[in-house]
C-alpha cells in the first residue's frame, strides 16, 4: 500500500506531470478529472518511475491506463462493474467522508480508503474537518488501510492516533514542496 499519494484536482492541479519527479518510487498518483491526454501522459511517466496510478470515477479509463480505480464519495462512478470483473491486481480505492463511504469500502472490497478532510483544506474552504478522533473513528471503521486527506502534510501525519494511517494524500502538500525538495519526503512519518 503507498504511503505517499499525490492527488491531481481540476481546479488546483490539472496536471500533476511537474511534480511526478518529487515522488518516490512506489508513490501513488490519484488522477481526478484529468484532461485524456494528461492521463496518458501521466501514465506512461508513472509506468516509467515506478509510481502507482489510480484514475477516479471512470472505471473504463481506468482499465485502458492499466491503472487503478478510486471511487469518489461524492460523485457518481462511471464504468464500475468493468472495472470490478477486470481488475485483477489493480488497486481500487474509496473515498469515506462518513458512514456512507465506510459501506461502501466494505461492500466494493477495496483495498484502501481516503478518508477525509482530515484537517482543514483549501480543496473545500469552509468545510467541517473531522479531526485526528474522528478521523480515526471513520478509518478503524472502513476495517482496511486508510490514507489521511485533507489539510495533510508530513508533520500533521503524526497528529493522527495510533497506527490507523496507512499513509496520507495531499495536493498542496506537493506543490509547496517542490522548491524544497526532498524536504518533504525527509518529515514523512510513515506507519
Amino acid at each position: 500500500m503507498p504511503a505517499l499519494w499525490l492527488l491531481s484536482d481540476p481546479a488546483r492541479l490539472p496536471d500533476p506531470t511537474p511534480l511526478l519527479d518529487g515522488l518516490p518510487r512506489g508513490a501513488a498518483v490519484l488522477l481526478r478529472g484529468a484532461a485524456p491526454e494528461v492521463a496518458r501522459r501521466v501514465a506512461r511517466i508513472c509506468r516509467a518511475k515506478g509510481l502507482l496510478l489510480l484514475v477516479s470515477g471512470d472505471g473504463r479509463a481506468a482499465l485502458r491506463l492499466g491503472a487503478g480505480l478510486h471511487v469518489p464519495d461524492r460523485a457518481a462512478c462511471r464504468n464500475l462493474l468493468p472495472f470490478l470483473l477486470n481488475r485483477r491486481s489493480r488497486l481500487l480505492s474509496t473515498a469515506i467522508h462518513g458512514r456512507i463511504g465506510v459501506a461502501r469500502a466494505r461492500r466494493l472490497g477495496a483495498d484502501a480508503a481516503l478518508v477525509s478532510p482530515a484537517f482543514p483544506t483549501e480543496s473545500h474552504p469552509g468545510a467541517t474537518a473531522l479531526g485526528p478522533l474522528r478521523w480515526a473513528v471513520l478509518a478503524g471503521a472502513a476495517r482496511r488501510p486508510a490514507v489521511a486527506l485533507g489539510g495533510m502534510t508530513a508533520l500533521r501525519m503524526r497528529r493522527l492516533p495510533g497506527r490507523r494511517a496507512a499513509g496520507w494524500a495531499a495536493i498542496g502538500a506537493w506543490q509547496q514542496s517542490v522548491a524544497h525538495q526532498p524536504q518533504c519526503l525527509r518529515e514523512v512519518a510513515l506507519p
